[in-house]
């Protein structure tokens, strides 16, 4: 009786298994499915926090790179965490810097320097470091801290640099400017008061002597009347007071005028002017202001050209809507080196001629600010034993 019942246990044993079977690769494809799941969003987690960070990192350094200060953060090895464009301008560095040594990424032993007693200290204030070699000496103030973590453990270090190469440039600018006013403002006043004391002292009863240092006095006050009234108007200049009244002007029409003003002076030499500029250019400029240029370039033409020489003035229409003018004398010339700095105040390529020779050695600088006022520019083209070619633009009526 038993016989017949294993078949039917048999095959229910093996429907059992089969729904196990079933069931357990249901399970299984369940969990794989939710493993699945789990890494997809694991893994999108994963990619918004990678993006989140970048995200930070890149706002981080857009900050950073946004700052003039140029900044430089150190790790707790002392290796480069950190930089900005401002700093790799400053210190003239390429290529990524993340990861070297301080000597490594700058080569400056300042630098260590600096890194070693702010690890010392703390902190240091106001560290200056000068930059020779680099866009001709740059001079930079240095701020730098040790970094702190929450659990006040030194995390690195950070240094922020500040350029100041222009404020020492001006300052230095200012100095040679107050210098050369005093020396400029001394050698007349000296020699009015040395004559005037002579007079006093009895030369004013002999009527031939008296007159002689009279007129060296009256030559002197001029002088100084020139000096302050140069003074007064390269001021206004760079300081932005002088209006431009710019207006349709015939360059040939104002040349004219000043050789008439300069005729007398001119034949004195003798110096021959011509006039070469043609009658049918038009620029748009202050007439008054065009003539105090041209004026100042031909008084110079004068006092350096040669005796018997010639002084040329001509001009032509360029193509881009200007107008280029140019004063040329047969003197010495400009040594090539010299030429970069003749528009500076007070500058002089030979001192003592040139004070032999008079002027406040404002006059270049004079015709420099006006031409920018107009909006050109201002150059001299000279050889040695050539004479010299100044050329100035200004813009077409």
């Amino acid at each position: 009786m038993l016989r017949p019942m294993w078949p039917a246990l048999t095959i229910l044993a093996l429907l059992v298994a089969g729904v196990c079977f079933v069931a357990l690769r249901r399970y299984r494809a369940e969990a794989e499915a939710e493993r699945a799941k789990q890494q997809q969003e694991f893994e999108a987690l994963r990619q918004q926090h990678e993006q989140t960070q970048a995200r930070e990192l890149a706002q981080q350094q857009a900050l950073f790179n946004s700052m003039s200060e140029g900044v430089l953060v150190l790790d707790a090895d002392g290796r480069v965490r950190l930089v900005n464009q401002a700093l790799e301008r400053l210190f003239g560095t390429t290529g990524d810097l993340r990861g070297r040594t301080v000597m490594e990424a700058l080569r400056l032993h300042q630098v260590q320097e600096l890194v070693n007693r702010t690890l010392i200290k703390g902190q240091v204030d106001d560290f200056e470091l000068e930059l020779p070699g680099l866009d001709c000496g740059r001079s930079l103030q240095v701020n730098s801290a040790i970094v702190l973590g929450q659990d006040g453990r030194q995390q690195g270090l950070i240094l922020v640099c500040h350029d100041l190469t222009r404020l020492k440039q001006l300052e230095n600018t200012r100095r040679e400017f107050v210098a050369n006013v005093s020396h400029e403002l001394r050698t007349p006043l000296s020699m009015i008061k040395g004559y005037v004391e002579t007079l006093i002292d009895g030369a004013k009863d002999k009527p031939e002597v008296a007159f002689k240092f009279l007129q060296t006095i009256e030559k002197h006050a001029d002088r100084l009347t020139y000096l302050i009234e140069d003074l007064l108007t390269i001021s206004r200049l760079e300081s932005g007071q002088v209006v431009m009244n710019l207006q349709r002007t015939d360059p040939r029409a104002v040349v004219e005028r000043v050789i008439s003003d300069l005729e007398s002076k001119a034949a004195a030499k003798p110096t021959h002017l011509v006039n070469e500029v043609p009658t049918a250019l038009a620029a748009n400029a202050d007439a008054d202001r065009l003539q105090q240029v041209l004026f100042n370039l031909v008084d110079n033409a004068i006092k350096y050209g040669q005796a018997d020489g010639n002084v040329v003035l001509g001009a032509r229409k360029t193509d881009n809507k200007q107008i280029e003018v140019w004063v040329r004398n047969d003197g010495p010339g400009i040594p090539s080196e010299a030429q970069p700095r003749v528009f500076e105040r007070f500058y002089r390529v030979d001192k003592a001629r040139s004070r032999d020779a008079g002027g406040t050695g404002l006059g270049l600088a004079i015709v420099k600010h006006i031409v920018q006022s107009h909006g050109g520019e201002v150059w001299v083209e000279s050889e040695p034993g050539k004479g010299a070619i100044f050329y100035f633009t200004l813009p077409e009526a």
